[in-house]
């Protein structure tokens, strides 16, 4: 179900973190969906249970999941998860600009491209 990879220098629970953000943004998890109890999902991960503990505990933080005593951690189904990824898509966007600024690429370059970009995705 969640994807990881062993080599990245983005710790295991952050992976897992944006791995469950990103698919409840997405709609690849429903709302109130359960998730994997900490100990099956470390299990198939092959990671520690306290690295699945600490993701899932971002995650409720950040009202991307819920716990129920005794139940489990389910999917909060809200906008959360999508609130989430559009923090992320904007930070990484403004990191570009700034990126492409420094390199003297001019305001109407850099709105040339974002345009040429969507209207490849037909937007």
């Amino acid at each position: 179900m969640f994807t990881l990879d062993y080599k990245s220098r983005l710790p295991i629970y952050e992976q897992l973190y944006k791995s469950i953000t990103k698919m409840a943004a997405l709609g690849a998890m429903d709302k109130d969906e359960p998730l994997p109890s900490v100990r099956a999902l470390a299990q198939e991960l092959g990671v520690n249970p306290n690295t699945v503990q600490k993701a899932y505990q971002m995650l409720e933080r950040d009202g991307i999941i819920y716990s129920v005593p005794g139940k489990g951690s389910f999917v909060s189904g809200g906008g959360a998860a999508i609130d989430q990824q559009r923090e992320i898509a904007g930070k990484k966007l403004e990191e570009a600009v700034l990126a492409a600024a420094d390199c003297g690429m001019e305001k109407s370059e850099i709105l040339a491209k974002v345009n040429a970009i969507f209207n490849g995705r037909g937007h």
